[in-house]
């Protein structure tokens, strides 16, 4: 497999999980094997930037909300964390910071930290508009989430009001979680009743906090504790563990467990002795969160994609049982990719029954030779689906090898494997019922056309019986309505509101059109970049259609920060296939309007395309860039015609030349610094 194959399929992986954990609180697999893809993903990245986009599953946290709730959009984003699992990846993170703000040794030996449990619960924002709580939303994609006031105004932990040094408006965040304890108490209830026991406790709180009757949350024993600022009219304090003490004395409650750090080299002993004392808690924790303590730190640091610079999330090791694997099964992605799936004797591991895997791929299977029939053993970190981790030997004879097919199991076609890729995949492409499902049911998700009532139940009846055999059709299924009337399920007012739901649809963001294409590589975030660089749906389209190898067109389309050749190829390659145009162009016709995407931002920068260039001695140049993307510059890597400004670093080489071709302007540092107001 070459390294972009396994990038993309990885991406597949991590987005649906995200879907599952963030979306349906139903996680699909364990956080040990989440971390291991995303470990793998960011490895490929730094081996390969090129395959690093905006739009990635290594800077998506979340996925975007159930409908149930009405939605809020974040003041400032609820992103994610990036993990460490040992000093080692620890030391990294602090170096990284370093050269980031460009400290030297002793700089760096400098820092301080605060450490915090990380709790395994659900991740609230709480709102105080003249510091009287108007406001809980869930961190949903991360932008925007569940409005769930209601039911958090049912929490003790949650004060009403602030007192009067709390600035007029903020955003607290902090984490909704069930005891131990009360976990086992509220399944005891849920048998009692006959009803389903939940999963875990972080289950268990996800749905006790998602009641429409708020009076089912307030049965519930839920907590909450503090420990992160969103927004702020006004600074609240100079260091996070001072934010912290404030917190406390507004009534919040914070972790007894936090601790201030002054050295990063006491971290290892504070990572020991939390791990010691984890069974004994009555709270579900999965690693410890390390921030640095200064604030103003923070604000230079700002984030790289999901994640703070400034932060890291020590993750503990993985729990492990031994099961029976009964069989395995392939599954066919969007892609073509041919998945096989591990069905296993449900066990109970560390209070999660689990009862399937993926093996990631044929080489996976070879490698550790599982087969049906096998005792194996399973490893998680507290969500539901394991990895296996190898065969556990017995006395008794083995079943046969598992026999990877050569041909799709659903249409039949070939699946080919190209020398050197590990994912074998179906070329059947849209002639493969399975792909062209898996597409359709991308479309009309959460993150895309969000399209109420139509899930991948609807998406595969449908298809089944002829209504959608292409995005187009879903704006076409009104021509069906007496056929759907006559359906088993639905009756004429479920029929009304899914009509009504996609008819609301036919205004789309066009950020969201690009992202349920389901164009490989191309996620939501870098969705969101694309739509912002071309601003509307036509010029995008042209510029696609005219992004032949070797052209201006397909120059400027891998010239966009965060895009890059492999992605910049998935769209040509996508763009130079009729059939895909042939849909794309049936699907804009059912709509009303593609919305044209806003400007990024309204800084001094806004609309400016700008190119950092040799070694800045003020700053470090990822700190320049950030800065400049904050006030509304678009950051490139390559000078061309549509380049706004070169800042001329230190033997900044090749592409001042370039910029002095192209008459493009130029600035050195100290220039930039006066054009950010630095």
């Amino acid at each position: 497999m070459t390294p972009s194959e396994r990038h993309a399929e990885l991406e597949a992986k991590l987005a649906r999980w995200d879907e599952a954990y963030y979306g349906k609180d139903d996680p699909e697999v364990s956080d040990a094997e989440y971390d291991a893809a995303r470990r793998e993903l960011l490895a490929l990245e730094d081996t390969h930037p090129d395959l690093r986009h905006a739009g990635g599953a290594s800077e998506r946290v979340g996925t975007a909300t159930e409908s149930i709730f009405r939605k809020h959009r974040h003041l400032v984003p609820m992103l994610s964390l990036d993990n460490v699992f040992d000093d080692s990846g620890f030391e990294g993170f602090v170096a990284r910071a370093g050269r980031f703000l460009g400290l030297d040794e002793d700089g760096i030996q400098a820092l301080q930290f605060v450490a915090e449990p990380k709790i395994d619960g659900l991740s609230i924002s709480l709102t105080y508009e003249q510091r009287r709580f108007v406001r809980g939303t869930t961190r949903g994609d991360g932008f925007e989430g569940e409005d769930v006031t209601a039911n958090l105004l049912t929490l003790k932990d949650v004060p009403e009001t602030l007192p009067a040094d709390a600035p007029e408006r903020l955003e607290i965040r902090g984490e909704v979680f069930l005891s131990k304890s009360s976990f086992l108490a509220l399944n005891e209830q849920q048998l009692a009743r006959g009803a389903k026991p939940f999963a875990n406790p972080r289950n268990a709180a996800a749905g006790s906090l998602r009641q429409l009757d708020p009076a089912i949350t307030k049965r519930r024993p839920l907590s909450l504790y503090t420990y992160a600022q969103g927004y702020a009219s006004s600074p609240i304090a100079a260091t996070h563990w001072d934010y912290l003490e404030t917190l406390k004395r507004w009534g919040f409650h914070v972790n007894p467990l936090s601790r201030r750090i002054a050295h990063a080299r006491d971290i290892p002993d504070y990572v020991n002795d939390l791990a010691l004392k984890r069974s004994a808690l009555d709270y579900d924790i999965d690693g410890i969160v390390f921030k640095i303590n200064d604030i103003s730190l923070q604000e230079r640091l700002s984030f790289a994609g999901r994640a703070p610079r400034w932060a890291i999330a020590w993750k503990f090791p993985a729990e492990q049982a031994i099961t029976h694997l009964l069989q395995i099964e392939i599954q066919v992605g969007r892609t073509g990719a041919l998945t096989p799936v591990a069905y296993l004797e449900p066990v109970n591991v560390g209070g999660v029954i689990v009862s399937r895997a993926t093996l990631h791929n044929e080489d996976e299977i070879a490698r550790k030779d599982v087969r049906a029939g096998d005792l194996v053993r399973l490893q998680r970190a507290g969500d539901v689906i394991p990895q296996i981790l190898g065969v556990v030997p017995q006395d008794e004879p083995r079943g046969p090898p598992f026999v990877f097919p050569d041909h799709c199991p659903v249409c039949g076609s070939l699946a080919e494997r190209v020398h050197g890729e590990a994912v074998r995949r179906c070329t059947g492409g849209l002639t493969c019922e399975a792909q062209v499902v898996e597409r359709l049911i991308h479309m009309v998700s959460r993150n895309a056309f969000d399209i109420d009532g139509l899930g991948e139940r609807s998406i595969r009846e449908f298809y089944d019986a002829g209504y959608i055999r292409r995005p187009g059709d879903i704006f076409r299924l009104a021509q069906h309505r007496d056929a759907l009337l006559g359906r088993d399920g639905w009756g004429q007012l479920s029929v009304d509101n899914l009509l009504r739901a996609i008819d609301e649809r036919r205004r789309i963001p066009f950020s969201r059109l690009i992202f349920g294409l389901g164009i490989r590589r191309i996620g939501e975030r870098n969705a969101q970049l694309l739509a912002r660089h071309y601003r509307t749906f036509e010029t995008w389209h042209d510029a696609m259609l005219a992004a032949h190898p070797g052209t201006e067109e397909r120059a400027a389309l891998g010239a966009i920060m965060g895009v890059g050749d492999a992605i910049a190829d998935e769209l040509v390659a996508f763009f130079s296939e009729e059939h895909n145009v042939q849909t794309l162009d049936d699907l804009a016709g059912e709509l009303e309007e593609i919305q044209p995407e806003d400007a990024p931002a309204t800084g001094k920068l806004s609309g400016k395309i700008i190119v950092f260039t040799g070694t800045l001695t003020t700053m470090a140049r990822p700190e320049a860039k950030a800065i400049a993307e904050r006030m509304g510059a678009q950051v490139t890597d390559s000078v061309s015609k549509k380049t706004s400004l070169v800042v001329l670093g230190e033997k900044a080489g090749s592409k001042a030349r370039k910029a002095a071709e192209l008459g493009v302007e130029t600035v050195d540092e100290e220039g930039w610094r006066k054009l950010a107001g630095l």
